[in-house]
């Protein structure tokens, strides 16, 4: 049982060192990070937070990620809400083939996608907007919500539909009011991963966007100057970053412990 604990112990400590490591470096200088080994800032800084919640390059990256994160999150549960009701409650032609086709969306690597989308919204005026970054998200991001939520729904006995049909309740009604709360623990683990992949996705992002709509993640590619890597503010980034993940997690954390426990994750 000790080495259980000590093995334990030693696996989270090697997980959080790299956390570690780039907070103790957000609190550095340049110097001190490219100087000798310290494990904790001798002259301890804020200078490089002051630069990205002062430096509009910096602060409007996570503004637009946020947006176009939550338009995408918004989309692919309203999209996949109703589709993945279909899928667990009606039997049509081609029903498993367009299901697995759904998910090939989600194997497929972003590159494949990338050119089709670039030519596609800069015909139609869309380029660097953050509807486009969104809605390029949902190729990915609602096969995932279908297949996850279609696992909750089939765990859903149909009588509970019959039931209320029987009781007089329109589709609508009963949809909202009776069957979306027996699921909200599958919704909560669904807008869960698609924050979180659209949130840490850099390849479609980046290139469907230029100055308007230009995300953190792109921004923190492009810290290269003449004087070198500015290491202290991108490691400010990367802490800034993270934090928007763990308010997601912090506040979906019951839908999340319950999802993993009885849906399809």
């Amino acid at each position: 049982m000790k080495r259980k604990t000590i093995g334990l112990l030693a696996y989270i400590l090697f997980l959080f060192l790299p956390v570690y490591w780039l907070l103790m470096m957000s609190f550095k200088t340049n110097e001190e990070i490219l100087g000798e080994l310290t494990f904790w800032p001798t002259n301890f800084t804020l200078d490089n937070y002051a630069v990205i919640f002062t430096d509009p390059s910096w602060y409007t990256g996570y503004i637009n990620s946020l947006i176009y994160v939550s338009m995408n999150t918004v989309i692919s549960l309203l999209v996949a809400l109703p589709a993945a009701y279909a899928f667990s409650r009606y039997r049509f032609i081609g029903d498993k083939h367009m299901f697995f086709w759904l998910l090939t969306n989600k194997m497929a690597p972003p590159a494949v996608f990338l050119l089709p989308f670039f030519q596609l919204y800069s015909s139609v005026g869309l380029f660097d907007t953050h509807i486009a970054v969104a809605l390029a998200h949902c190729l990915f991001n609602v096969p995932l919500a279908v297949w996850i939520l279609e696992g909750f729904m089939s765990g859903v006995p149909k009588e509970i539909d019959e039931t209320a049909y029987i009781d007089g309740y329109s589709f609508p009604k009963f949809f909202v009011r009776i069957f979306l709360p027996m699921i909200r623990s599958g919704i909560g683990v669904t807008a869960f991963f698609c924050f979180m992949f659209s949130w840490v996705e850099l390849l479609l992002a980046r290139t469907l966007t230029s100055v308007n709509a230009k995300p953190i993640v792109a921004t923190m590619t492009r810290t290269v100057s003449a004087s070198g890597i500015d290491w202290g503010v991108l490691a400010a980034a990367g802490i800034l970053t993270i934090l928007p993940g763990l308010l997601v997690i912090w506040f979906v954390r019951n839908h999340i412990a319950k999802g993993f426990a009885l849906g399809r994750v």
